[in-house]
């Protein structure tokens, strides 16, 4: 059995740092759902202060990486995790827990999840609110 992954909130003063040994990882997740453009992942990490996450496993390096943010709806916080990306899902997959305790400390009443139809089959406490409905023109 694999080791385990630990996780941790890259502190705002290390992105910059970090960011480039990760940032491939994520943007492979942002092209293979097209939901929204690179460069938007790249300016919230970098400028607007959304949250970085990195699991690792020791003496192995880097296993994957999450971006979240907090928004404001009209009625709540919520914390949307906005790409994941890494290889050897069962050694990280369980670290969303740590994520979504930072976003209850942020004051985040909600989860949500953009990306691909898969994560609701390894999700199991997740359910699916909303769908997004495309068609080619």
């Amino acid at each position: 059995m694999s080791p385990l992954a630990d996780l941790a909130r890259v502190a705002p003063r290390n992105i910059p740092t970090v960011w480039p040994l990760v940032a491939d990882l994520l943007r492979k997740a942002y092209l293979r759902t097209d939901l929204n453009h690179t460069s938007d992942l790249d300016r919230d990490v970098l400028q607007t202060g959304a949250a970085l996450f990195v699991a690792r496993t020791p003496g192995e390096g880097i296993d994957a990486a999450a971006v979240a943010k907090i928004v404001r709806t009209n009625r709540s916080k919520v914390c949307v995790i906005t790409a994941c990306g890494g290889a050897d899902m069962a050694r990280w997959l369980d670290h969303i827990a740590a994520i979504e305790e930072w976003a209850r400390s942020e004051g985040a009443t909600k989860i949500r999840l953009y990306g691909r139809k898969g994560w609701a089959r390894k999700l199991k406490s997740y359910h699916v609110s909303n769908v997004v409905l495309e068609r080619l023109l």
